[in-house]
């Protein structure tokens, strides 16, 4: 029977990394390929072929292959329509992309904020806020992979006639109800960042099942340029996605269940390990959704002890990070409208994120284990 690590292996374990990517010799023969074969600019058949594998995914008829998801969210937003004078509702815990596609969009994000039960956006707020502001579209987030609870966001939304773009950045392969996050909304957008599960180094994607609004995304993301000829249509972007991206991005895909089980496993580790702990609490994962497991991330009691803790993971080789913050409490969004009940506001500073690579080892959790154990939160220290 294998044993655990002793204290005195576990000290002598290299940093463990937050979350970096899971590359082998799938992705570099890949990547390979596309060199040899002089593929790797923004044409050629992996940019077609991981469309479509995307698409498939989400259980939609289209994606669009974009650079990164934060151009991903501002395109989707421009081809529903959104643009000055507009509002789009935003969760108020979310990445600063969200909210900063809106604003490039010439839109302005209305901040909503989200429940204690599932860290994501309050349907009950958003009908509120539907109300209140008449926006064109709504952005439900996917937070650290748990899916947003899309039932109610959706009923609210149709009633009164508000299109929906899932920010399902970090959420690939995670399921709500038993389908897929992304195939929801009317349009949703994922995120290949190098931290997420499934990278290609920088990429985003749009999946949708409107196909008139799909090859207006594809023509904005390529200059909106017209045939071989330097004639355009409007003023666009170069959003497309290079290549040598889509075929990395394909290489991951093929080995996304085996992720997938890997952070699943991370996170029931971690369940365990932390069960029956008040200082430091896991985020909540609803019956209703299968999470991606993204970045497994513990509330702490106080900023003061989010801080402390991410300290005493540093002094022990291990990263760990403090994660988003309430957008509605900082400079470049000041001004805009907000419905809070003060969750976000209350989280902010508390979320530690921490190691959860896909290939993160059963020794390297092992000894992110033990140092939360050697850890105690203020809370613990009081009543100790």
């Amino acid at each position: 029977m294998d044993r655990s690590p002793s204290r005195a292996e576990l000290t002598m374990l290299k940093r463990i990394p937050l979350s970096i990517p899971d590359l082998g010799k799938a992705e570099a023969d890949a990547v390979a390929r596309c060199i040899a074969d002089n593929w790797v600019s923004s044409a050629g058949p992996d940019v077609v072929e991981f469309e479509k594998r995307m698409a498939q995914l989400a259980d939609r008829a289209q994606g669009v292959a974009i650079v990164n998801g934060t151009a991903a969210l501002h395109l989707a937003l421009r081809v529903a329509g959104v643009g000055p004078g507009d509002k789009v509702l935003v969760p108020d815990f979310t990445f600063a992309a969200t909210a900063n596609a809106v604003l490039q969009a010439g839109a302005t994000p209305v901040f909503v904020d989200v429940t204690e039960a599932s860290w994501t956006l309050d349907p009950a707020l958003l009908a509120q806020a539907i109300a209140e502001h008449k926006p064109k579209v709504a952005m439900p987030v996917h937070v650290l992979g748990h899916p947003a609870d899309m039932d109610p966001i959706m009923a609210a939304c149709c009633k009164a006639h508000v299109a929906v773009i899932e920010d399902a950045a970090g959420a690939i392969g995670a399921r709500y109800r038993g389908r897929p996050v992304g195939s929801h909304g009317d349009a949703a957008v994922f995120s290949f960042n190098g931290n997420k599960t499934v990278t290609s180094g920088g990429g985003g994607m749009i999946v949708l099942d409107d196909a008139a609004m799909a090859q207006r995304a594809r023509a904005l993301s390529t200059q909106a340029r017209e045939g071989v000829d330097y004639r355009y249509f409007e003023a666009a972007f170069n959003y497309r996605l290079p290549n040598l991206n889509a075929a990395l991005g394909l290489a991951q895909l093929g080995r996304l269940d085996e992720m997938l089980a890997a952070k699943r496993s991370i996170a029931a580790r971690y369940d365990e390990a932390l069960a029956g702990r008040n200082d430091l609490v896991p985020m909540p994962r609803c019956a209703w959704a299968e999470s991606g497991c993204w970045l497994y991330s513990v509330r702490c009691a106080s900023r003061a002890d989010a801080d402390a803790l991410v300290r005493h993971m540093d002094g022990a080789g291990i990263d760990a990070r403090v994660f988003w913050q309430a957008l509605s409490e900082q400079p470049p969004y000041a001004d805009a409208p907000r419905l809070l009940t003060g969750v976000a506001a209350r989280m902010s500073g508390m979320i530690v994120s921490l190691p959860c690579s896909s290939h993160l080892t059963e020794a390297e959790q092992a000894k992110v284990i033990q140092s939360l154990a050697d850890w105690r939160g203020a809370s613990l220290k009081a009543a100790a």
